[in-house]
C-alpha cells in the first residue's frame, strides 16, 4: 500500500505528490489528469474565496472548505468554460461525482480517511437531450481544439454521429465497414448494423461524408486494395522492437482508440469527459 503523503504537507506539494502517486499505481492518464483538475479547481476556490495564503493539505480538506467547494461548483461558478446548457448551468451530476471521488481519493492518499464523503448514487451517465446532443455533434464536428488532431476529430465526430442515431455503441460501430454506409440510398440515407438499416438524417450525413473525404486522404498512400474499414487509424503508430509501424487503413482502429479519443475530445470542448453513450436519447 503507498505511503501517506503527511497532511502537513503544503497543499500544491500533496497534489503534485497524489498525482504522481496515481500515475505509478497506473490509474489512467485521463483520469489522474481529470482528478489533477478537480483538485486545482479546489484549491484555487480556496485561495481566491479566502484570500489566504497556502494552505496545507489537512487544511485544505476541512469540511465547510470542502462543502464551500463542492457548492460552488454545483452552482457552476467554478466553470472555465461554457456549455450546452449556457455559462450559468448548474454542475452535471456525474462531474459532482468526479469531485467527491477525487476528493476521497486525496484525503485517503494524506492520511485522512475520516473525511471521507458519501457518495451520491449513480446518474444516468448524463444522458444528453436531443438539441444538447445535436448541439455536442456539431461543436466536436467543426472545432478542433488546440493540439487536437484534424482527422482524428472529425472521425470523433463522425462514430458520435453514429452512436446518436443508432443507439449503438462504440464496440458495436468498430465492425463497420464503408460498404455498410450508404449515404446516396434513398429516400433516405442508412448504415446498415446486423443487417438492419438506420436511417440517417442530412446533419449525420453530412458529418460521415467529412469522414469519408478524410479516410480517404489517408488510404491513397496505401499501396494495393483499400480492406474497407470505416473506422482507420489516423497516424502511424509507434515503431517497436525496430519494426516499423502498419500504415494506417491497413486494420481497424481498436475499440480503445475510439473511445480514448471520443473523450479527450468531449472533454475539451465540453468540459465534461461524456460516455459515447450519453447521445443516445432515453427511450
Amino acid at each position: 500500500m503507498p505511503k501517506a503523503i503527511p497532511h502537513s504537507t503544503d497543499a500544491l506539494t500533496a497534489i503534485d505528490a497524489f498525482l504522481e502517486a496515481q500515475l505509478e499505481a497506473g490509474y489512467a492518464f485521463e483520469t489522474v489528469r481529470l482528478r489533477g483538475t478537480l483538485l486545482t479547481e479546489f484549491l484555487e476556490h480556496v485561495l481566491n474565496g479566502e484570500k489566504t495564503a497556502s494552505p496545507t493539505a489537512e487544511e485544505l480538506v476541512q469540511p465547510e472548505r470542502a462543502d464551500s467547494w463542492l457548492g460552488a461548483a454545483d452552482a457552476g461558478e467554478t466553470r472555465r468554460r461554457n456549455t450546452l446548457a449556457g455559462p450559468d448551468a448548474v454542475a452535471a451530476y456525474d462531474s459532482q461525482r468526479a469531485r467527491i471521488q477525487t476528493y476521497n481519493a486525496f484525503t485517503d492518499a494524506i492520511g485522512l480517511s475520516g473525511l471521507r464523503r458519501a457518495y451520491p448514487p449513480s446518474g444516468h451517465g448524463d444522458r444528453l437531450e436531443p438539441e444538447q446532443a445535436w448541439n455536442l455533434l456539431r461543436t466536436l464536428a467543426v472545432k478542433r481544439p488546440t493540439g487536437a488532431n484534424a482527422a482524428t476529430a472529425i472521425r470523433t465526430a463522425a462514430v458520435a454521429a453514429l452512436i446518436a442515431a443508432t443507439g449503438h455503441s462504440v464496440p458495436k460501430l468498430h465492425l463497420l465497414n464503408v460498404s455498410d454506409l450508404d449515404l446516396e440510398r434513398r429516400p433516405f440515407p442508412v448504415v446498415t448494423i446486423d443487417g438492419v438499416g438506420h436511417p440517417l438524417d442530412k446533419h449525420t450525413v453530412e458529418i460521415e461524408r467529412r469522414w469519408l473525404d478524410v479516410r480517404a486522404g489517408i488510404t491513397k498512400e496505401l499501396e494495393g486494395t483499400d480492406p474497407g474499414y470505416l473506422w482507420i487509424p489516423t497516424k502511424p503508430g509507434r515503431a517497436r522492437g525496430g519494426v516499423e509501424p502498419t500504415k494506417p487503413g491497413l486494420t481497424r482502429a481498436a475499440v480503445r482508440t475510439l473511445h480514448s479519443a471520443h473523450r479527450t475530445l468531449v472533454l475539451q470542448v465540453f468540459g465534461s469527459p461524456l460516455r459515447p453513450l450519453a447521445l443516445v436519447p432515453h427511450r
